[in-house]
């Protein structure tokens, strides 16, 4: 299957945050443990599935867009605080980003495999 122009850009735009993400958390000399141990907590947030898939993709797409972690590390950055609240943003803009990357954007309410860079 061939990919669209707009789908390979947000792609691209995935890896670029998601190594961006990873290399500033290993520049801030932040422990490796707690990015091996939450990298993929973000994902907890399909659990809102259960309650139906409108809940399920609100749940989801809250957990896997960039203004919640982006927020949290500026604020806190802009506050003079580098410590664990700039460390959680960067763990959680690398999994968005590897998502992105993968193909996994952000839920339509019709079903878990259908998103914004296609089905899944």
């Amino acid at each position: 299957m061939q990919m669209s122009m707009p789908a390979l850009l947000l792609r691209a735009e995935g890896l670029t945050v998601g190594v961006a993400a990873l290399a500033l958390y290993i520049h801030g000399d932040y422990a490796l443990w707690p990015l091996f141990a939450f990298l993929v907590a973000p994902d907890l947030s399909f659990a809102g599935y259960a309650a139906g898939p409108r809940v399920g993709a609100f749940a989801y797409n809250a957990a896997h867009t960039y203004v919640l972690p982006i927020a949290l590390a500026a604020g806190c950055l802009l506050a003079g605080d580098p410590g664990l609240p700039v460390q959680i943003a960067l763990i959680w803009g690398a999994h968005i980003g590897i998502d992105r990357f993968l193909g996994y954007g952000l839920k339509y309410t019709t079903a878990f495999k259908d998103n914004h860079l296609g089905r899944v």
